[in-house]
């Protein structure tokens, strides 16, 4: 745990090594290759969806308990040449709840990352983030500056592994209360075997803990899920999947003084229609949860539907 960072100076460090980390990659490409050709491509997503839901895990773009609609833009530009890739990205959600009541939310990220491939089998990828009111395990107003390294490898189409390692420094809003902070690592772990073109088996583990003085914001959590894609026809995919999260609260206790464990159970269906240069998605999900604190065990369906047009 860093102590003593703010936002601020974490957002000034990492930036500084994240450049670094671009130059590293990049140079010795840059010096092998005489002549390079580099294209600049610019492009932009709008979407469109309505959500459904009796019960929410926090772990996702979008968090919502209830009925709501949300609208997505996002806009992106790439300089990339044969082995190398630059990108920077903007990235807004609005959620608008219905019902009275409910607080209409949104969401921002601007993403800079640099991915570097080395031979036919590898790839290393150097990412910053910074998210503006992101929902996490632990605060429903959360700022947060990361830093990720991602390595690939892929011998053949039919295996590729991906590991990475990322580094989260938080900032909660905590209303009346003074801000507080928090902080620590992600790591990832993800296998895919491709079958044939859209066809595929997924397997993804994640370890992820966060520290903090304040006692309502320190977790640990592990998760894993498996997904199978398939296609239907060309621009059809069914994608059933399953994931299990378990997390445990440093400073959240049960009225018997344990630390508070919360796991989720949550099956999953998607269906992807993409049919040229436009994107409907379905899911449907239903969440079990189980809690030694009895008021956190619920369980609920959640129904997402998204309509997206990519420039």
């Amino acid at each position: 745990m860093i102590r003593g960072i703010s936002i601020g100076s974490a957002r000034r460090g990492f930036c500084c090594a994240l450049a670094a980390g671009f130059v590293a990659l990049s140079s010795a490409p840059a010096f092998a290759q005489e002549i390079s050709t580099w294209s600049l491509e610019p492009d932009a997503r709008v979407e469109v969806g309505v959500v459904s839901a009796e019960t929410a895990t926090r772990d996702e773009q979008i968090v919502v308990n209830g009925d709501a609609f949300t609208f997505r833009g996002q806009v992106g530009l790439d300089l990339e040449d044969e082995n190398t890739r630059f990108r920077l990205e903007a990235d807004r959600i609005e959620v608008v709840r219905l019902g009275e009541g409910r607080r209409d939310s949104n969401r921002d990220r601007i993403s800079v990352f640099v991915e570097q491939e080395f031979d036919d089998d590898w790839e290393v990828q150097v990412r910053g983030r910074y998210y503006d009111d992101l929902v996490t395990a632990e605060s429903s107003d959360t700022d947060e500056i990361q830093g990720s390294v991602r390595v690939t490898y892929e011998p053949v189409r039919a295996h590729r592994l991906r590991v990475r390692g990322t580094w989260r420094e938080r900032e909660y809003d905590n209303g009346a209360d003074p801000q507080t902070k928090g902080s620590g690592p992600r790591v990832d772990v993800g296998y895919r075997h491709r079958i044939e073109r859209y066809h595929y088996i997924n397997f993804d583990l994640r370890a992820e803990s966060i520290n903090s003085d304040d006692p309502r914001r320190g977790y640990n959590r592990q998760s894993a899920k498996i997904a199978y894609t398939r296609p239907i026809t060309r621009d059809i995919r069914v994608r059933p999947a399953l994931e299990v999260l378990e997390t445990q609260f440093d400073g959240r206790l049960t009225p018997d003084g344990e630390r508070r464990k919360d796991r989720l159970i949550v099956p999953e269906l998607e269906l992807h229609w993409w049919p040229d240069r436009w994107r409907v998605e379905a899911e449907a999900k239903y969440i079990f949860s189980d809690s030694n604190l009895a008021t956190r065990e619920r369980e609920g369906y959640r129904l997402t539907l998204t309509v997206g047009y990519v420039f």
